[in-house]
């Protein structure tokens, strides 16, 4: 098998949450075209796109509508997956929120949201996943998007802050009970991305200057920045890496 080989996902089988657009797209997309056939999971009523892009890859994809912040659908998106395939092989945990506000001002509710989908659900379909991979024996893949507030403070987003800190190190927690397995558990930290999520803070002049001032590639990322990232880390190329949280940030942190 040649290097190239190691990245190919042929037979796979992903369940990527929050793939209806911008880097959940991309990771579901790069995936289908490795080879994998994508389960996909998100809040939106429909993926509508997200299944055009992958249908072009020749892979099969499904999608499940449910709500991510209540545990209620774990077990539903893992049977899903199963029902499409057969196997689960790849988890992508992408899904998640924001809330803004100062510190001294912020609400349980929002605390609770943005906690209850950005950790608590990743921990339990990452608990269910890899309940699959052990009983299929074949080992498995878990990636975990985590954020540039995994390694700093950040300003305004106290849950948002203290979740993706959670990430990292959760991740690392996985990769210490579960490398026997052969599951590599890994984290992608992204950096500041043209998606949806940052149109406001892109259409701001001065905002968007100071940022890229910081960034030494001297531009904003894009989703096709992180789906390689993805590949690598749901492939064999990446089987000796467990527990490591992967900045994709242009170079961010390194200022």
């Amino acid at each position: 098998m040649s290097v190239l080989d190691t990245f190919r996902l042929d037979g796979k089988t992903a369940v990527v949450s929050g793939c209806g657009r911008g880097l959940g797209q991309g990771i579901a997309l790069a995936l289908a075209e490795a080879g994998a056939d994508v389960y996909g999971v998100g809040q939106a009523p429909r993926a509508d796109k997200t299944a055009e892009l992958i249908a072009g890859t020749g892979r099969r994809f499904e999608y499940l509508s449910v709500d991510l912040i209540s545990q209620e659908p774990v077990a539903r998106i893992m049977e899903g997956a199963l029902k499409m395939s057969g196997r689960v092989d790849i988890l992508v945990n992408n899904a998640g929120i924001i809330r803004r506000n100062d510190s001294v001002d912020f609400t349980e509710a929002d605390w609770d949201d943005v906690v209850n989908l950005n950790l608590k659900t990743l921990f339990f379909l990452s608990q269910a996943a890899a309940r699959r991979f052990i009983k299929q024996g074949s080992g498995g893949k878990i990636i975990n998007i985590a954020s540039l507030l995994s390694f700093q403070g950040g300003i305004r987003v106290p849950s948002y802050t203290a979740a993706k800190g959670g990430v990292r190190t959760l991740t690392m927690l996985m990769a210490n009970e579960w490398a026997r397995y052969r599951i590599n558990a890994n984290a992608i930290a992204p950096g500041y991305m043209a998606t949806d999520n940052t149109e406001a803070l892109r259409a701001d002049k001065d905002r968007s200057a100071a940022i890229l001032d910081r960034i030494p590639a001297g531009r904003w990322g894009t989703p096709e920045d992180v789906a390689g990232a993805a590949v690598f880390l749901a492939s064999e190329a990446s089987a000796y890496i467990n527990g490591y949280t992967l900045a994709v940030d242009g170079g961010w942190l390194a200022r």
